[in-house]
């Protein structure tokens, strides 16, 4: 993407009402606005269900349709890309999802305890190199900042094309006692994988399904 691309959609994230885009002070230094407000930001009591690393928002878009009753927040530091989804959300009048332009570190600076339901990673970097383990979204330390936002009965989900990713968090899971509630190597050859994981398919997904890969699924709770 050029850069002069880049910068339209930057300017025209900030004309949506539908992406928030903080300082990392403001974030880091308690100032958010929108922490422990979420739900009168989307004016209702309904569940907040995260997409973190939402790449260019189709998912947390195509969950948002899927379900009218939940609201929906795709996060994400990459501005450029999220546009495509907020703009599709506002063109579809999708009430019901947002984007936040933020590191996902930050995560339990943006929610309070027990704000969010439910939590989604959609093909996340498996990050290999052993090096950059720090960085993998379903490491020890996330768990336990996502634990912390979640509330007790909260479930994160884990939808990769990664073997080596879904090993790992398998791995993590079993060995840290968390709550594993279905896990399979191969979503749409399995029947009891969930709807909402084999009816929506981001593009990456479906150039990885031409390339013969299988996608995996877990879904788990922190204990």
């Amino acid at each position: 993407m050029g850069s002069k691309n880049k910068l339209k959609r930057f300017k025209e994230n900030e004309t949506f009402s539908n992406v928030v885009q903080p300082t990392r002070e403001e974030v880091v230094e308690n100032n958010f606005q929108h922490k422990g407000n979420w739900k009168k930001f989307f004016g209702n009591e309904n569940p907040i269900v995260l997409e973190l690393g939402c790449g260019k928002g189709e998912y947390s878009v195509g969950l948002a349709q899927a379900f009218p009753e939940k609201n929906f927040i795709g996060i994400d530091i990459k501005g450029a890309r999220f546009w495509r989804g907020a703009k599709t959300a506002l063109e579809e009048e999708l009430p019901n999802v947002a984007f936040i332009r933020s590191q996902i570190e930050l995560i339990d600076e943006l929610f309070v305890e027990n704000e969010v339901d439910e939590i989604w990673i959609t093909f996340p970097d498996p990050q290999i190199k052993y090096k950059r383990t720090k960085h993998r979204l379903t490491n020890s330390e996330f768990l336990q900042k996502y634990k912390k936002v979640l509330k007790s009965n909260g479930l994160v989900n884990l939808k990769t094309d990664s073997e080596f990713m879904h090993g790992y968090t398998l791995g993590l899971l079993h060995g840290e006692g968390h709550e594993v509630l279905h896990a399979n190597h191969d979503v749409y050859k399995n029947e009891y994988s969930p709807k909402e994981v084999v009816e929506i398919q981001t593009f990456y997904e479906k150039q990885y399904l031409e390339q013969g890969k299988r996608i995996t699924f877990v879904r788990f709770r922190i204990k």
